[in-house]
């Protein structure tokens, strides 16, 4: 896991690369690579990569990056990790390809020389990685299926930047800092900045699933070589006739674990987070299963929960004991929150109303000495464990038709507006009549922070109007449904995955994790477990669940854990922000937000900030 950049300056009349804001930028990301540091200059001056390595992978200098070829034609740097490179590796050795290194870095290479841009398909694992093709003159950049990895950029029309965190680009001092309204109002709307946009105008994200080419014309527009919903609609159009049970959860059990094993690949220990739920219990079990004889793991616990259900630490040290995994509890308190704050939004990449548990989670980590730590991340968007499952679909079924009538939706919320406001009822309720009726819509009042009427309170009206109009919000959520799968579970899990996780959980587990050098790995969020999930579940709907997932383990998750009310890896956060002093700048409390949810008191005095 690393920290990467670069500089392109493709245009004959731009000026050469500026070898310094190349190393500015790279190193604003040291936490994310502290053991080396390395940069590549085109002899020409043209075309600069740099590179923050933490070794993971191959522990030698042969794994040093930016990595060349044997030939000089081709350099890579590369953010990730590539659990199928050993098996690339004896494809390509028995196509006469000759490695000098043991890394998966070395294999991108390699695979690219064989099968060009096409390599994507070939990749399972997390990454962000650009590669110079000096015989080309092509600069040719990817991120993987899910966007575990970040990757941004900014193209002025003469020369092409990008690098693993939107700072680190505003570091290198060449970037326009004018915000971006459609970031600004797409914050507010879901507590995160959803992709492609940035809080900067000039800067954009990489969108999860896509390659991007730049030759001497400029930087072409992202082409997407992997959908989520695609996966699901194939699986749909299967028709498979119905399996029986028993091969369903054997099958299922397999890719389990072979996920797992997959994630385990690595020259340094791997440890895992352990909370008292199903994902990560599963996947500690699993990790055993598959033969990790020593395992490290960590539980938060706050003294706030004591004797409360939201007490995870007794529960998860039970699943500890049944794996007989080497455990720690870290007890988190207020003053230490308060005294990493100033750290915690400096490494915060993009606003965000979460990732303060994994922070502290990463940080206790850390503190064991782990570089690669295991997460349950991904198992409610794979195995249905949100409510969105169930509310989502309800919410169209009932809201369908009058959503079809033009108007009605719009004048309903306006005039229940104020009876809802008087009875205390969610600023969302008037929402669903307007919404409710089409899954983008249910999605949107759903998953959403503040609803778009609202907005004009906490932002410029102007700001509002440009933010919505670049941002499309329904058009945007609507955009990762098609091809439209068949089953309504399908279709809140593509939304789930390719919206939520992507834009909140994914990137915070990365600011937060990388902020102590740490690596975090999320075997359920796999594109190879993916399909075989999306298959199954088409085949057997009724067998595909947490149920499964607990009993995948050789050794099944014990019963107060498989039936134990979800409450979430949590922390006492709400108590925590209110009483922080974030100075009176950021204490801009307007009506709207004097009795609301923490989160939303929290994204007002983010973006105050």
């Amino acid at each position: 896991m690393c920290g990467i950049n670069g500089i392109h300056a493709f245009h004959y009349a731009a000026n050469p690369v500026d070898r310094s804001e190349l190393i500015r930028t790279r190193d604003h990301m040291a936490p994310r690579g502290p053991d080396g540091a390395e940069a590549w200059f085109s002899e020409d001056g043209r075309v600069a990569l740099g590179h923050r390595r933490l070794s993971i992978i191959d522990l030698s200098d042969a794994g040093t990056q930016p990595m060349a070829s044997s030939d000089g034609r081709l350099v890579v740097t590369f953010n990730g990790e590539i659990y199928n490179f050993r098996a690339l590796r004896a494809d390509l050795e028995a196509k006469g390809h000759v490695f000098v290194s043991q890394s998966d870095t070395e294999v991108l290479l390699h695979l690219y020389a064989s099968r060009g841009e096409a390599m994507v398909h070939d990749l399972r694992g997390m990454f962000a990685f650009a590669i110079w093709d000096s015989t080309r003159q092509v600069l040719f950049l990817a991120r993987d299926p899910y966007g575990i990895k970040p990757l941004y950029y900014a193209d002025d029309g003469w020369t092409f930047r990008f690098a693993s965190q939107v700072k680190a680009l505003l570091a290198g001092g060449a970037i326009s800092r004018d915000p971006d309204p459609a970031g600004q109002v797409g914050f507010y709307l879901w507590g995160s900045v959803p992709e492609p946009f940035t809080t900067c105008e000039a800067i954009r994200a990489l969108p999860a699933g896509c390659t991007l080419t730049v030759d001497r014309i400029g930087a072409r527009e992202p082409r997407r070589y992997h959908s989520i919903a695609a996966v699901y609609r194939e699986a749909d159009a299967l028709r498979l006739p119905r399996h029986d049970a028993s091969d369903v959860r054997a099958e299922l059990r397999d890719a389990l674990a072979d996920s797992v094993r997959h994630h385990l690949v690595a020259d340094v220990p791997v440890g895992a987070f352990l909370s008292a739920g199903i994902d990560s219990g599963a996947l500690v079990g699993l990790m055993r299963s598959v033969g990790q004889q020593s395992i490290q793991t960590v539980t938060l616990a706050f003294e706030e929960f004591r004797g409360r259900p939201e007490d995870e630490s007794l529960l998860a040290a039970g699943v500890a004991r049944a794996f007989e995994t080497q455990h720690t509890t870290r007890v988190v308190t207020q003053a230490e929150f308060e005294a990493d704050l100033p750290r915690i939004l400096d490494a915060m990449d993009q606003p965000t109303i979460d990732g303060i548990n994994t922070w502290f989670v990463a940080k206790a980590a850390r503190e064991l000495g782990l570089k690669v730590a295991i997460s349950g991340l991904g198992g409610d968007e794979l195995f249905g464990g949100y409510p969105s499952f169930r509310d989502i679909p309800r919410w169209v079924k009932l809201l369908a038709v009058p959503s079809h009538v033009p108007g009605f939706g719009r004048v309903a919320r306006r005039l229940s507006q104020p009876l809802v406001s008087a009875v205390g009822f969610s600023p969302k309720v008037p929402g669903l009549l307007e919404y409710g009726g089409t899954y983008a819509g249910a999605y949107l009042v759903r998953r959403g922070l503040f609803m778009p009427w609202e907005l004009r309170q906490l932002l410029d009206p102007d700001v509002v109007h440009r933010g919505l109009r670049r941002l499309a919000p329904l058009a945007r959520v609507e955009a990762e449904l098609p091809p439209a799968p068949a089953s309504a579970h399908a279709k809140v899990a593509s939304l789930e995955s390719s919206l939520y996780m992507r834009n909140q959980l994914l990137r915070d587990t990365d600011w937060a994790s990388m902020a102590h050098s740490l690596e975090v790995r999320v075997p359920l969020v796999d594109s190879a477990l993916l399909q075989t999930v999306a298959t199954a579940r088409a085949a057997a709907p009724a067998q595909v669940g947490k149920e499964l997932l607990a009993e995948s383990p050789n050794v099944p998750l014990p019963t107060a854990i498989r039936e134990r009310a979800k409450t979430g890896f949590t922390t006492p956060i709400g108590r925590w922000i209110r009483d922080a002093r974030l100075g009176a700048a950021a204490r801009r409390e307007r009506g709207l937000l004097e009795n609301a949810h923490w989160s939303r008191q929290w994204a007002e005095r983010l973006a105050a900030i």
